[in-house]
C-alpha cells in the first residue's frame, strides 16, 4: 500500500496518501514512517498543496503538507551547504523560510489534536534555526508530542539530533538524552537503539570534523564500537528492546532502527544477538547507518553471512 501510494504521488495523484493515512489510524509509529516516506516522495512536485486545497478540512493533508515542507526546508539547507554542518548551529535557510514551515507544522497540529506527527516535524525543523529554537518553545513543542505519544521514536530522535554536537549541543547532552530516553522505554520498544544512533552521530560528527581539517580521525570504528561501554550499551538495547518483545514480525516502521541496532552488534563484535538481529531484518538494509563506516551495501552483505551462522548465546 506504501509504495503504490508514493507512486501516487510521484505522479501528482493524492487519492492514495489519502486513503492510506486514514486507513493507518492511530497507529503513530507506522503513521510516522508512512509520512517520512510520503513526505520525501510529495517535496519534488505540488500535490500536498493540492491535497490541501482540496480538502481543507483533512487533517491528513494538513500534516502531510507540513511534513513536505521539512523535507523542502532541509534540501533547501543541504544545496545552501549548510543541511549537515559538522562544526554545530543551523543552517543557512532563512528564517523566515523556516517561521513559514513552523506555521504549517502548528497549523496540522490544530487540525489533528491528537496526532504527534505534526510535534515531531517541529522538533526536526528545530535543528535548521541558526541560533536554535528558544528553550520554552522547544520545550512546548516537545511535550506537545510526549502528550500524544510518550515514546514516539521518530520524535526522540529528532530531539537527539538537535542536542548533538552537529547542530545545537554537544556529545555529552545528546548521550544523556539517548539514554534518559532508553532508561524508561517499555520492554519491546525500540526506544533503546537511541543510544545506538547517538553513537553513530558522534563517529559521523568526528569523523567529518577531521576530514574538513585534513587531518585523520582519532579512533576508528572497532575502537568506537568495541570499547566496554559501547559494547555493553549495543548488548542493553538488544536485550530491552528484542528480548522485551518476542520474536513476532518485524514492523516495517522498525527497519530503519534496527539496521542501527545490527550495525552496533556487528562493530562490537557481538555475533549471536548480531545474527538474531539479522534473522528478524533478513535482507532489509538501509543506506544510514552503513554507509558511515564503509561501502554499505558490502558492509552489509559481509556481516550477515558472517554472523547467520552464529549461534544464540548472547554473544
Amino acid at each position: 500500500m506504501l509504495t503504490e501510494a508514493r507512486q501516487d504521488l510521484v505522479i501528482g495523484r493524492w487519492q492514495g496518501p489519502r486513503d492510506l493515512l486514514a486507513e493507518t489510524g492511530d497507529n503513530w509509529a507506522r503513521r510516522s514512517h508512512r509520512l517520512r516516506v510520503l513526505s520525501h516522495a510529495a517535496a519534488a512536485g505540488s500535490v500536498a498543496e493540492a491535497w490541501a486545497e482540496a480538502e481543507p478540512r483533512n487533517p491528513d493533508a494538513a500534516v502531510l503538507r507540513a511534513a513536505t515542507e521539512v523535507v523542502r526546508a532541509f534540501d533547501a539547507a543541504i544545496a545552501l551547504g549548510g543541511g549537515a554542518r559538522p562544526d554545530g548551529g543551523g543552517s543557512a535557510v532563512p528564517e523566515s523560510r523556516l517561521d513559514a514551515v513552523v506555521r504549517s507544522c502548528l497549523r496540522a497540529a490544530d487540525a489533528g489534536p491528537r496526532d504527534p506527527a505534526p510535534w515531531a516535524s517541529l522538533l526536526t525543523v528545530a535543528r535548521l534555526y541558526g541560533k536554535g529554537v528558544r528553550g520554552p518553545e522547544l520545550q512546548r513543542w516537545w511535550d506537545g508530542l510526549r502528550r500524544r505519544d510518550p515514546y514516539n521514536v521518530e520524535g526522540h530522535t529528532q530531539l537527539m539530533r538537535y542536542f548533538s554536537a552537529r547542530w545545537h549541543g554537544t556529545h555529552g547532552r545528546m548521550y544523556g538524552f539517548a539514554r534518559d530516553a532508553a532508561a524508561v522505554a517499555p520492554r519491546g520498544s525500540p526506544l533503546p537503539v537511541l543510544v545506538q544512533i547517538a553513537r553513530v552521530e558522534e563517529y559521523r560528527y568526528v569523523v567529518e570534523s577531521a576530514a574538513a581539517h585534513g587531518t585523520p580521525p582519532p579512533y576508528g570504528a572497532g575502537q568506537h564500537w568495541r570499547h566496554e561501554l559501547a559494547v555493553a550499551e549495543a548488548r542493553r538495547t538488544h536485550e530491552r528492546w528484542l528480548g522485551g518483545r518476542g520474536w513476532g514480525a518485524l514492523l516495517p516502521e522498525e527497519v530503519g532502527e534496527l539496521n542501527y541496532l545490527v550495525h552496533a552488534l556487528c562493530l562490537a563484535g557481538l555475533d549471536a544477538l548480531a545474527a538474531d538481529a539479522f534473522a528478524l531484518l533478513g535482507v532489509r538494509a538501509v543506506r544510514v547507518p552503513w554507509s558511515y563506516t564503509g561501502d554499505p551495501e558490502g558492509q552489509f552483505s559481509t556481516c550477515r553471512r558472517a554472523r547467520l551462522g552464529a549461534g544464540r548465546d548472547g554473544g
